[in-house]
């Protein structure tokens, strides 16, 4: 799937979930989609978490 795609699916979900369970609850799905998101990266082995924490520590 490419990265369109999952965003207008992403989008897609979200506006149903604001439309039948208002807005907070479209905030917490989407926290939990962007969590979820970032722990499938690291399970494929896309996400390097050293490198995010040496940025953020200021190591490049």
């Amino acid at each position: 799937m490419t990265t369109t795609r999952f965003s207008v699916v992403v989008g897609l979900v979200l506006g149903a979930v604001w439309v039948f369970g208002g807005f907070w609850a479209m905030i917490l799905v989407a926290v939990v989609a962007t969590i979820a998101f970032w722990v499938g990266r690291l399970l494929e082995g896309r996400l390097d978490l050293n490198e995010i924490v040496g940025r953020l520590q200021g190591r490049r």
